[in-house]
Formats: structure tokens, C-alpha cells, sequence
């Protein structure tokens, strides 16, 4: 994976961070915390997919790993959710 893909693939995790803090109501960091989320929410969305035999619905191929799209961001929600019950904060 050369440089670019691995931009790429910090921009499209962002992205799915951020989006699934949003639809979660939640808006504490910024751009690393998104990243983060992006990835996490990527784990456990595959997991949540693999477990309940759904497909990938969206995904991007970067530097030869596939990156699911719409998992990640409901992987996201679901982790943001759970830390927020945790914590008692939005």
C-alpha cells in the first residue's frame, strides 16, 4: 500500500466516523477521533455482517484490502452508542 491509498483510506475512514457520530448525536474530537471511529466501526460492522451472514453493500477496494462503507459507518453508530450509555455523555 503506497501513500496515496493510505490517505485515501484515513479520508474514506473519517468519513465513515464521522457520519456515524453524527446519526449517533455525538460530536466529542475531531478529525483522529473520526478516523478511529471510522476503523472500529469498519471491525465491527465486519463482524456484525459475518455473524448475521449480510452481505457487503458498499465497499472500496484501497491498495488491495476492501474497505465496507456502510459498515463501517454502522459499526460506528453502534460503538458511539455504546460509549455513550457507558459514559452517561452525549
Amino acid at each position: 500500500m503506497g501513500l496515496f491509498e493510505f490517505i485515501f483510506l484515513l479520508l474514506v475512514a473519517g468519513v465513515c466516523g464521522s457520519i456515524g457520530q453524527s446519526i449517533a448525536g455525538s460530536s466529542k474530537g475531531g478529525c483522529v477521533v473520526s478516523i478511529v471511529l471510522g476503523f472500529i466501526g469498519a471491525l465491527i460492522g465486519s463482524w456484525l455482517s459475518r455473524t448475521l451472514n449480510l452481505p457487503e453493500l458498499f465497499t472500496f477496494t484501497i491498495g488491495g484490502e476492501s474497505f465496507p462503507v456502510i459498515w463501517s459507518i454502522i459499526g460506528s453508530v453502534v460503538f458511539v452508542t455504546i460509549l455513550s450509555l457507558l459514559t452517561g455523555r452525549k
